[in-house]
């Protein structure tokens, strides 16, 4: 194997497990830049694989290939479903939001588990789907001398779909009205409320937002990767979206980068066989060290970051 070929086949792994990171902490992102704290992307990331999965096996004879789109929408539209819970919750009653999403996190694997277990005969996961998102060429870009077949030969669509909307949710957040208004009930929400900005309003859209991206994350995960739906489909992956949005600094840019690197750490026991060196390494190591990187990230970025200043802080209006 060449060397074109071992990058072509690191950077396609890499964006595939990096694709479900992306949206999810792209959707933390926009939760926490309106001031509620989201711990529960874990939780909307299995609602969304779970719901995904469920419609996939159940449209594809009907559908066809257009199945898996229609599944990842579905996938976000249940995610942002669910993540209503942890808005209502933390905006209208004023919850803690670390709590909040904890039971979210809590709920959403016995919940769909135990729904799977129901629609399948009591088996604890679904069976197959027939077909995911797969990679492929694209046409045109691939012909690039060199990068062409290094960047876009069997790659990921779903991927640079990814990093694209991670693009304009800066675009958003950064250069439009309702970003800069968001932004602002994150840092000050009683200054926005004397604006004539609707506090709750915006930051019932951020929890929304991000239960969308949430559950699109969890699908793309469900219909590129595990390819089926079982309680180890969604193993961590919210918390290192978390993390990525955390090391990004809550940009959209900064989160996506994040995500990228989390993924080619997630793919590691993959590629390792493909890296000089590291191809005698016992594949244990390359398991773990998806989440060793997590917490390492987190010991060191958590308290140098700095996230928005009325984050986790309920709002009550004079």
């Amino acid at each position: 194997m060449n060397l074109t070929t071992i990058l072509m086949t690191i950077f396609s792994t890499t964006l595939v497990y990096s694709a479900p990171l992306i949206f999810t902490a792209l959707g933390g992102t926009f939760s926490e830049r309106s001031g509620v704290v989201n711990v529960g992307l874990e939780g909307m990331m299995i609602v969304g694989a779970f719901c995904s999965t469920i419609f996939t096996l159940n449209w594809t004879s009907k559908l066809g290939a257009e199945t898996v789109w229609i599944a990842l929408l579905i996938g976000g539209m249940s995610g942002c479903l669910f993540s209503l819970l942890h808005a209502v919750a933390t905006i209208t009653f004023r919850a803690d939001h670390i709590i909040s999403g904890t039971v979210l996190n809590m709920i959403a694997p016995a919940l769909c588990v135990f729904l799977t277990r129901i629609l399948y005969g009591g088996k604890g996961q679904t069976p197959i789907i027939s077909q995911g998102l797969g990679t492929m060429t694209i046409a045109g870009l691939a012909k690039i001398p060199i990068l062409g077949k290094i960047f876009f030969t069997q790659t990921s669509l779903i991927a640079w779909l990814a990093i694209i909307i991670a693009v304009i949710c800066w675009y958003v957040l950064y250069r439009t009205s309702f970003g800069l208004r968001l932004r602002s009930v994150g840092e000050n929400p009683a200054a926005a409320d004397t604006l004539g900005i609707n506090v709750s309003r915006y930051r019932y859209l951020g929890v929304l937002i991000s239960g969308f991206l949430g559950g699109l994350g969890g699908a793309v995960m469900a219909q590129s990767i595990t390819l089926n739906f079982s309680v180890s489909t969604i193993s961590g992956q919210g918390f290192m979206a978390l993390a990525a949005m955390i090391f990004g600094n809550w940009n959209p840019l900064g989160a996506m980068g994040a995500a990228i690197f989390f993924g080619l750490a997630q793919s590691l026991p993959i590629i390792g066989a493909y890296i000089p060196g590291l191809n005698h390494v016992n594949s244990v190591w390359f398991q773990v060290a998806p989440y060793l990187i997590t917490i390492i990230v987190l010991a060191i970025f958590f308290g140098k970051s700095v996230g928005p200043a009325a984050d986790g802080k309920n709002y009550i209006k004079n």
